[in-house]
């Protein structure tokens, strides 16, 4: 699986498409900052006997280059460490699919901090196609949480029809949250970004989506009546 995190022509464009979120902007250590590191480091190492207003500028210039190397490579180790972890929690990426034997290995003993998402679908049915499409793209946009999906009776035995698709969010092994059934997925109005906010709203993914995208009920009937918004005619009447 290709690393997200990679600066390649293939991840930009994904990033530009936003299938993938953007890399983190590294924060810049500032000039003070610097200064105010290399002074601390400098009285620590002398035990505050030195008096640096009686230092030459080469006294100066060489104290400085030794502790400013030393204070850099400090800071480069720490966003190395960072990278690492986060490098090692987005290591998932796609949707895997499991039977009822990988159950256990896959969502209980996902791992500590890991959300998992499991999609209990059906072959045959639309609902469960589109929400297989959009589970894909959410997977690679969130890769530090594990979708999985199995066919509802492989993963349970005699697992009512009725019931798909289903999705069930977990947290550490925990359950957190279901969605059973075709109602609380919305139906085949179900978009991408609807379903990212759902999940968003279970903890399952970082998603900036705070607010439902999903449109109010009486604006899908008045547009599906052809009425037009009063308010906006209001206005519009108002300008004329």
């Amino acid at each position: 699986m290709q690393n997200p995190n990679e600066d390649t022509e293939w991840n930009d464009v994904l990033r530009a498409k936003g299938i993938i979120p953007q890399k983190p902007i590294e924060k810049e250590m500032t000039e003070d900052e610097i200064v105010q590191m290399l002074e601390g480091t400098i009285q620590e190492k002398t035990g505050g006997s030195v008096n640096l207003e009686k230092l030459s500028l080469g006294e100066l210039d060489e104290l400085e280059d030794d502790e400013e190397e030393r204070v850099l490579a400090e800071y480069k180790a720490k966003r190395l460490r960072e990278l690492k972890s986060e490098l090692v929690r987005s290591k998932f990426g796609t949707v895997l699919e499991i039977s009822a034997q990988d159950y256990t290995a896959e969502v209980n003993k996902a791992g500590e901090g890991v959300w998992v998402i499991l999609h209990l679908y059906k072959q045959g049915i639309p609902l469960c196609a589109l929400i297989n499409q959009h589970l894909t793209q959410l997977a690679a946009k969130f890769p530090t949480t594990k979708f999985i999906k199995s066919i509802s009776t492989v993963c349970i035995p005699n697992y009512p029809d009725k019931n798909v698709p289903t999705i069930f969010v977990y947290f550490e092994g925990n359950m957190k949250q279901q969605f059973i059934g075709p109602i609380p997925l919305r139906g085949m109005n179900l978009t991408i970004d609807e379903l990212e906010f759902l999940l968003g709203k279970a903890g399952a993914v970082p998603t900036s989506i705070k607010k439902d995208p999903r449109p109010k009920v009486e604006d899908k009937m008045m547009a599906s009546l052809g009425v037009r918004n009063r308010t906006k005619d209001s206005d519009t009447e108002e300008e004329d």
